[in-house]
């Protein structure tokens, strides 16, 4: 989808903003920073991983899960399987066929057993010191449609093909190593940065047959590219659900940090409120300055239209609410169950690790997902909460790892 305290998390939530003292009130996007690479015949250095520290838990039916709990994470679970079975886990904790026997199972597990299946299949163990922050994150769904309606003008984009990765022509080949940067070739032949968001919001990119949809509020809509995807939803009622695509490799700058910076937002008297609520405010009151404050953030997210049941997290499956939670995949096997008992009871309980965050960084940090909606809203933005963290493993699994 993604720390204000914690480094520097992703758009966890629209954003846990009451935590101002601790960061920046408007963090780097949860999407990822940049398109699929293409073919590169320059190498990618493998990091060297760090080991991890994995100790046993306590048993899965002492964890107090409740079977409504488990009846959802078992459904998110089984959509992982695929996944789980067929990719590398980074965190090393765990190979594909550890998850076997679970995978098999999960399908056709008795309904109303829910609990059984976790407690059957599973053991725990404690990443770390276990020590958990959480955080969370939703669907935004704003004013929009696919077409060109009167008083929808914000264009929502597809992603250019000439937006491209390749390296200037004045970058030495002794440094072009990893990934070169994404940008554009002129009209002279020359590689050069992308259109920042000022240029591409002055029409940089209009008439040329890109626009998947229309916004309605470019504020709004400033705020779902930075959450990377949403719901667009028309005057006729009808939803198009948007996913992010690429992004335009330019500088993403956090207003929320510019304006504390600068005095705009605080407690103090003349100053606009230190959240969510008195960013937009500043915004939409003072519509020249906050103009101006938002192309200081010189990404721009381009999209493509989701078709599935619900937005795609990081194994390509949809997110589910109050089910799905994103992880660090050094930390967390992608798709294993994670029981979290933390300070605020709604974010208790078992989640599936099918997400990532730009800053979901390091192990026992995790972003809740809250699905779209006003409650999705509220809890996703004021969730900021410390407690446990336990990563469910097949059993066994833990067993068959080297001595860390």
């Amino acid at each position: 989808m993604f720390s204000l305290c914690a480094g520097r998390k992703a758009f966890a939530g629209l954003l846990a903003l009451s935590m101002a003292a601790c960061g920046p009130l408007i963090p780097p996007p949860r999407y990822p920073v940049e398109p699929p690479p293409r073919p590169s015949p320059v190498p990618t250095p493998t990091p060297t991983p760090v080991p991890i520290v994995a100790r046993a838990g306590p048993a899965v039916a002492t964890l107090g899960i409740t079977e409504a709990d488990a009846a959802g994470a078992l459904r998110s679970f089984a959509e992982s399987c695929p996944r789980l079975l067929s990719r590398t886990d980074a965190s090393g904790l765990s190979v594909g066929s550890d998850w076997q026997s679970a995978c098999a199972a999960a399908p056709g597990w008795p309904a109303g057993s829910a609990r059984g299946f976790f407690a059957q299949f599973f053991e725990t163990a404690q990443v770390g010191d276990g020590q958990a922050f959480a955080t969370g994150y939703f669907e935004p769904e704003i004013a929009g449609a696919r077409t060109h309606l009167p008083g929808y003008d914000v264009p929502v984009y597809k992603l250019p093909p000439d937006l491209i990765r390749d390296w200037p022509a004045e970058t030495p080949q002794d440094q072009r190593t990893g990934r070169a940067p994404l940008g554009r070739y002129n009209d002279s032949g020359v590689f050069v940065p992308y259109y920042e968001r000022a240029e591409i919001e002055d029409g940089a990119l209009a008439g040329k047959g890109l626009e998947i949809a229309w916004a309605q509020d470019a504020i709004d809509f400033f705020f779902l590219q930075i959450q990377g995807s949403g719901r667009l939803r028309a005057p006729d009622g009808t939803v198009m659900r948007i996913g992010y695509a690429g992004q335009n490799g330019r500088e993403y700058v956090g207003i929320g940090s510019a304006m504390r910076e600068r005095g705009l937002i605080g407690d103090q008297p003349g100053q606009y409120p230190g959240s969510m609520q008195g960013i937009v405010q500043y915004l939409r009151e003072r519509p020249e300055e906050g103009r101006a404050l938002m192309r200081e953030n010189k990404s721009w997210v381009f999209f493509t239209e989701l078709t599935g049941d619900g937005p795609l997290g990081a194994l390509g499956i949809p997110v589910r609410a109050e089910s799905s939670v994103a992880a660090d995949p050094a930390y967390t096997p992608l798709g294993a169950p994670v029981w979290l008992k933390v300070d605020r009871p709604e974010a208790s309980g078992l989640w599936i690790a099918q997400d990532t965050g730009g800053a979901i960084k390091g192990p026992n940090r995790f972003d809740t997902f809250w699905g779209a909606g006003e409650r999705a809203k509220t809890i996703a933005g004021g969730m900021s909460t410390r407690g446990t963290a336990y990563i469910l493993l097949p059993k066994g699994t833990l067993a068959r790892r080297p001595a860390s």
